[in-house]
């Protein structure tokens, strides 16, 4: 799943934990779930900020993106 798309299902979480009518079971599995999406759109984010971090500047003042890992 994608960041947006865990950022979606998030918003769509919470919507349903803010209405009315759910019984506990299906809030602790929603937040349950929330959480696991939580975590996976956090991983994604660092990646992408790692991957951010590693951008060089070039003598012209440009940038480029150096290898991932480098």
């Amino acid at each position: 799943m994608s960041f947006e798309q865990s950022l979606a299902r998030l918003e769509e979480i919470v919507a349903e934990l803010d209405g009315d009518g759910l019984d506990l079971d299906a809030a602790l599995a929603l937040f349950e779930e929330g959480v696991e999406r939580l975590r996976a759109a956090s991983a994604e984010l660092a990646r992408a900020e790692a991957q951010v971090k590693q951008l060089v500047e070039r003598a012209d003042g440009t940038f480029e993106l150096g290898a991932f890992g480098d």
